[in-house]
């Protein structure tokens, strides 16, 4: 069954990205793929999806099979325990630019393909990418391998998610360019000059607010706990988040209603959540998205069904949304679950 969608999920092509890595080196990767709990007719198709959850699962099987937390794409392995290494290294730091430059820091003596270089001004903190010279071209998910181990460290030790500017890549743009977006941010291109990050400088002076009582926890959810956005279970954007999970989506009230509900001053919300990355209408349009992907899989609602429920008055508008969403029709999508699921059903492993 295709992963529902409200713990967030990976696109089958980047899980497909990442069992590539693995099998260039010798890695048998179905025990791994059924050890993560992926069907494999689930990767059969581009268009489906799994669980954060089981992308974690996966991800870390294949940096132990490797030895390497960095799945094979520099010339220097991470060998497995370095980001419980960095972790502790940034742990101690005093805050969120401290943590950041200690967590880049530590990458740059564990890989030798690829580097950053830290500067900070003040509309804007830029990680920007240095490539070794006579080393193969950095790969976007190569860029993104390395964001996820360091903007995910850093946003749990400030107990917030850092909001991104922009994200600009060397790379010509890969197929799964949307999923990208939706892991780093809208503003982003490939095919440019240099490859970068920029982050919102309002976390550089965030105290880090974890302590060692609480990374335990962290690295044995890691990477599953951040790999597609790290979202912080006490922030003001979870709250927001339950507020309106409570009520359908045709009942959300507005910025102002929703601020009432929550006992906060509606200029006081918003500015909370945009030093959190966040706004209303972001948290809006993150939860409408994971309602309609879960609800197309009831095969007893028609679409318009479902585009009425999740908000949408006309059915055109739920149909636009969702192909920006997920790059396919609301059709289509029902038909590889129900491709899939009949897979499943008579899938060797049933037998």
């Amino acid at each position: 069954m295709i992963a529902k969608a409200e713990k967030g999920t990976i696109s089958a092509v980047l899980v497909e990205e990442t069992l590539a890595l693995a099998r260039a080196r010798g890695v048998d990767v179905a025990p791994l793929v059924a050890a993560a709990g992926i069907a494999p007719p689930l990767l059969a198709s581009r268009r489906n999806r799994v669980s954060s959850a089981q992308y974690g699962a996966l991800w870390a099987g294949l940096a132990r099979a490797l030895d390497d937390e960095f799945l094979g794409q520099d010339s220097h392995p991470m060998k497995s325990g370095s980001f419980i290494a960095m972790t502790r290294t940034a742990l101690t730091a005093r805050n969120g630019a401290q943590a950041l430059a200690r967590a880049v820091g530590f990458m740059r003596l564990v890989l030798d393909d690829l580097s950053a270089q830290l500067t900070t001004d003040e509309k804007r903190t830029r990680i920007a990418f240095i490539e070794r010279d006579g080393a193969p071209a950095p790969t976007m998910f190569a860029y993104a391998t390395y964001f996820i181990l360091v903007y995910g460290l850093v946003c749990w030790l400030v107990g917030r998610r850092i909001p991104l500017i922009e994200a600009r890549f060397r790379c010509a743009e890969p197929p799964a360019a949307q999923e990208y977006r939706l892991m780093f941010c809208d503003d982003l291109a490939f095919g440019q000059p240099d490859s970068y990050i920029d982050l919102s400088p309002a976390f550089a002076e965030l105290p880090v607010v974890q302590t060692a009582k609480s990374v335990k926890t962290f690295l044995r959810n890691a990477p599953a706990s951040f790999v597609v956005k790290y979202r912080h279970p006490g922030s003001l954007a979870a709250r927001v988040r339950r507020a309106l999970r409570a009520l359908p989506p045709t009942a959300w009230p507005g910025a102002d209603g929703i601020a009432r509900h929550l006992h906060i001053a509606e200029a006081t919300m918003r500015r909370h959540l945009k030093h959190e990355g966040y706004t209303y209408q972001s948290i809006k349009d993150d939860l409408r998205r994971e309602l309609a992907i879960a609800a197309l899989c009831n095969e007893d609602r028609s679409v318009a069904d479902v585009a009425a429920s999740v908000g949408f008055a006309e059915p055109s508008a739920f149909h636009r949304a969702f192909r920006r969403w997920t790059g396919m029709r609301p059709a289509d999508y029902r038909d590889t679950h129900r491709a899939t699921r009949a897979g499943l059903t008579h899938s060797p492993e049933s037998d």
